[in-house]
């Protein structure tokens, strides 16, 4: 088993299944400025690098005049309807309880005042020493420096930390930070893109991960 000391966990599509309402969300957007709405599959390919690019994906590049407008629209509507279908993944609670002595911080590119209030309305947020969303420091996943900020603060060694999400940011941040790379594969992210990149470890459901590390 491997030894670790701190837990980065992602929040979209590896603690949480968020993807139904910010495909809603995101097709809202679209319906007021009255454009086609989005297959589900192709919203969540654009999930990921932050609020922005999300919308600026699904706008197209024919309507990126619009993007001040859209997510305007977009941050409204999902700060209301953000929790609608939102729900812990199997597996979570059980595997962040029997962690719960090791140093555990969420980090997403979400906007953060949209991760805090997930966390904390799922449930799940006495089990972290930490939440930040994308725009509480001026660097999303995948920089390097999001990680370093907590091997310092707790000075914990890069070998005894772990990152654990389903997007590729994640797997980039820990190759960037040289920690290791723990790749959710029941998440959001496309499962063929993560093991193309090569994580260190796997898994299907976060529970699994009581067998891999201690």
């Amino acid at each position: 088993m491997i030894k670790i000391d701190l837990f980065v966990f992602d929040l979209d599509g590896t603690l949480a299944d968020t993807g139904q309402d910010i495909a809603a969300a995101v097709n809202h957007t679209l319906e007021k400025l009255e454009m086609a709405p989005l297959e589900h599959k192709l919203i969540m390919s654009y999930v990921g690098d932050g609020v922005q690019e999300l919308i600026r994906r699904s706008l197209g590049t024919n309507h990126h005049f619009a993007l001040a407008e859209a997510l305007n629209i977009f941050r409204a509507y999902y700060g209301e309807h953000m929790l609608d279908k939102t729900a812990l993944y199997p597996g979570v609670e059980e595997c962040l309880s029997h962690f719960a002595g090791k140093k555990k911080v969420v980090i997403s590119n979400k906007k953060h005042e949209f991760t805090v209030k997930i966390v904390k309305s799922l449930g799940i947020a006495h089990y972290f020493d930490d939440i930040i969303g994308g725009d509480f420091r001026p660097y999303l996943k995948p920089d390097a420096r999001l990680v370093d900020h907590y091997l310092d603060r707790y000075h914990i060694a890069r070998e005894k930390t772990a990152i654990v999400g389903d997007g590729h940011n994640d797997i980039l941040l820990a190759k960037n930070a040289g920690i290791i790379s723990c790749a959710f594969l029941n998440g959001l992210g496309e499962r063929r893109r993560l093991l193309a990149l090569r994580p260190d470890v796997t898994c299907e459901n976060l529970a699994e991960l009581k067998d891999v590390f201690c």
